[in-house]
């Protein structure tokens, strides 16, 4: 069956490429889920693969793939492991922002995009903190950096950092006392950065994501990559969040595979009541027709969103509130098709042998990454009743 939102060549190289990595990590997605280790194999059939220099500038050596191409591999990607697909996507929208964002020193950003390329670097920014609510809109983060002679001490505890067991730089947002505002900073993994193991979810298992403290942690003047201050650019809200959209990508991979799954289950089990397999009973076809509208109101939202960026670029600043209404209507209708597969599978869904299972706890995971549901209905709710200069008519 065509797939109508690959529009060239270029596209359906980049799909069937990452296909074909699914493929490969999908064979261990069942270990690595179950035991909640790190998939350090995965990674290096994707370094190996340079999937880590995709969103790189070519400037660079990288193969600066659009946002549109993005989803797409992240999407692919998704239908092999969520886990390591998630993980990843981490580094890759990181590049994406910051060589569009332009927020970072050149020199520095340049040294990390020939790491990235030429020794398969990682980076992610490690913002979360328990209970400090969205660093990233302005709440403060409990890190401290203090300013020392040549840099900067840093002590706190980050949380939720995916990618923690194989990354050997990342960046944090700390407040700086000093000035009074936050910032963000390069960290390099030494003696003074701890990586607790905390990480052991119901679902996305396998990304890696413990706990960080930093006991004193030094870092030279260098590291400070930016400073937030109120009125001047913050790249993690720059053009409109778009980037963000390879979050429900991944979710959107999960359903997918969960879709193909009932589907395939449905064709090739049979019925001895029906004398013929269950593909043949009105209400398997009822929740089949039901997950295929989902599947396909959700990658149309996904993709128009992306096409709309990629015809007027000027456009971005102002869709953040469509990235959000799409990462809503994506996430909630990834778990919708989960279930109802689920439901065309029926009871040996639940055997720990049966990959829709793991489908079904990954997609869980997709209610907790940035924006939050109620968030998004709070902003929406403000924003539609906010008192405004009303107009009356007198006939």
């Amino acid at each position: 069956m065509m797939d109508i939102f690959i529009r060239n060549e270029r596209e359906q190289r980049l799909v069937q490429y990452a296909q074909n990595l699914a493929q490969q990590i999908e064979k261990t997605a069942n270990q690595y889920d179950e035991s909640g280790k790190f998939p350090f194999e995965h990674f290096k059939i994707l370094e190996d693969a340079g999937y880590f220099r995709l969103t790189v500038p070519q400037k660079y050596g990288g193969e600066e793939i659009s946002l549109y191409e993005m989803l797409l591999v992240q999407e692919q990607l998704a239908r092999g492991d969520a886990s390591t697909a998630l993980s990843v996507g981490w580094h890759l929208l990181t590049f994406l922002n910051v060589r569009e964002a332009k927020t970072w020193p050149e020199p520095i950003f340049a040294e990390l995009c020939r790491k990235a390329v030429e020794e398969g670097s990682l980076l992610n920014i490690i913002s979360s903190e328990r209970g400090k609510g969205n660093i990233s809109r302005g709440s403060l983060p409990g890190t401290i950096a203090k300013k020392v002679p040549g840099g900067y001490c840093i002590t706190g505890e980050k949380a939720f950092a995916s990618l923690a067991p194989i990354l050997k730089q990342f960046t944090i947002i700390a407040y700086l006392e000093e000035e009074n505002l936050t910032a963000e900073f390069l960290i390099t993994k030494n003696e003074q950065v701890e990586i607790v193991e905390t990480w052991d979810a119901m679902g996305m298992r396998a990304t890696g994501s413990h706990d960080i403290i930093f006991h004193d942690t030094f870092v030279p003047e260098a590291a400070l990559l930016y400073r937030h201050h109120p009125n001047g650019v913050n790249r993690f809200l720059a053009g409109g969040r778009v980037y963000s959209l390879e979050i429900p990508a991944v979710y959107l991979g999960v359903a997918g595979a969960a879709r193909d799954y009932a589907i395939d289950f449905a064709k090739n089990t049979y019925s001895h009541s029906l004398e013929n397999t269950i593909a043949h009973a009105s209400h398997v076809q009822q929740r089949i027709g039901e997950i295929e509208v989902l599947y396909q109101t959700a990658r149309r939202t996904l993709y128009s969103i992306a096409t709309q960026v990629e015809q007027n670029p000027a456009l971005k600043e102002q869709l953040s509130e469509s990235v959000s209404i799409a990462k809503y209507v994506i996430c909630n209708y990834a778990i919708d098709i989960v279930t109802k597969a689920m439901q065309v599978v029926g009871g040996r869904s639940l055997s720990k042998e049966n990959k829709i299972q793991r489908l079904f706890r990954d997609v869980q995971c997709s209610r907790f990454n940035p924006p939050a549901d109620d968030v998004v209905i709070a902003q929406l709710a403000m924003e539609l009743l906010a008192d405004k200069k009303q107009v009356t008519f007198q006939l």
